[in-house]
């Protein structure tokens, strides 16, 4: 497996609040891997510091092997792009010129033919083409999201960052929006790390994934070998069945149960990285 991502002993924190902790993991070329886990696990947080929004406090992250913090932001943004859950901006631009900002690391801010067509293709890819004219504030918020994901596609980047790029969509907009991931992801040999709260999605689109909880990694590999009752009962709290179908596995939660403080999954050697299977 060729390793597109890697993180090395990786922990983030705030002053005395330690948010990641000790993160290993290897990520290779053409896997969509999908980061799971309860709220405050530690998933957005991951994302923003591998996109350098926040910096780690330990550890290194790579793509290519070329550590981050090498990188200019120019040239992060070449390898790297990031839609975020909601946009943080109210951009006064019309849907075209969203877009079309995520070429800017390629040309600048003075885009030619190339770019043109490069913003076409991704708007029709998404299905949102009629929406080219229309001021990106004042269109939904998942049309926005969308645009956000035309954003980084058009941005041309090895590795693709999404923060629950799902969460404002209706269900046939999800599927579709994680087809369309899925299709280029394979096609193009692009990595893309997700994170998501929809375990049966992390299940049906992803090639791996990885569970958190509290900072940590508990598990990392194939969908079916991740989403089982053992782990969702130690990580989520929950008592559910989880049903193959298409060898994809299904989650049905039935309950909550007690989870006692402390419990969890611990893994054989801490210290040994955490490699995704090829998908």
């Amino acid at each position: 497996m060729i390793i597109k991502l890697s993180l090395k002993n990786l922990s983030f924190g705030y002053t005395s609040t330690e948010i990641l902790h000790n993160m290993t993991l290897d990520i290779g070329d053409g896997q969509i891997v999908s980061i799971v886990g309860p709220n405050g696990s530690g998933k957005s947080t991951l994302i923003k510091c591998i996109d350098r929004i926040l910096t780690p406090k330990a550890g290194s992250i790579l793509i290519n092997r070329r550590e981050l913090t090498t990188m200019d932001r120019m040239e992060l943004a070449r390898n790297v792009s990031y839609v975020p859950q909601n946009s943080v901006r109210v951009f006064p631009n019309s849907v075209f010129e969203v877009v079309l900002m995520g070429r800017r690391p390629h040309l600048g801010w003075r885009g030619d033919s190339f770019d043109e067509e490069k913003v076409w293709e991704v708007l029709q890819l998404l299905g949102i083409e009629n929406l080219a004219l229309s001021p990106f504030n004042q269109i939904s918020g998942g049309q926005q999201q969308k645009v956000l994901i035309a954003r980084a596609l058009a941005q041309d980047t090895g590795v693709i960052l999404l923060d629950e790029p799902t969460s404002n969509l209706d269900i046939w907009h999800q599927i579709d929006v994680m087809e369309i991931i899925r299709s280029l992801m394979h096609k193009q040999d692009l990595t893309a790390l997700i994170a998501i709260h929809d375990l049966n999605m992390a299940a049906r689109y992803s090639d791996a994934v990885v569970m958190m909880k509290r900072g940590r990694i508990v598990a990392a590999g194939k969908p079916d070998m991740v989403l089982t009752t053992e782990n969702l009962s130690s990580v989520y709290g929950i008592q559910a069945n989880v049903r193959m179908i298409n060898d994809v596995p299904y989650i049905i939660p039935l309950a909550r149960i007690p989870v006692k403080p402390g419990i969890g999954i611990q893994r054989k050697n801490p210290h040994h990285a955490d490699a995704i299977p090829p998908g």
